[in-house]
């Protein structure tokens, strides 16, 4: 599903971004240019980036 329509963004990169080490809204919107137009995917993004962050720091507690 596409979060940001303004760079073309979807719901996938973003949790791309966070697998491969984004850890925050900021670092996310760093390395794929996410929110800098109009900005109303910001909202949507962030809750994609706290489920993600949040599931990858479950997987890792079970694999302890």
């Amino acid at each position: 599903m596409y979060v940001c329509l303004c760079r073309g963004i979807t719901d996938q990169d973003i949790k791309d971004a966070v697998e491969n080490g984004a850890g925050s809204y900021r670092e996310v919107r760093e390395m794929l240019d996410l929110g800098t137009c109009c900005g109303r995917c910001a909202p949507e993004a962030r809750s994609i980036i706290s489920a993600e962050v949040s599931a990858i720091a479950s997987r890792l507690a079970i694999a302890a």
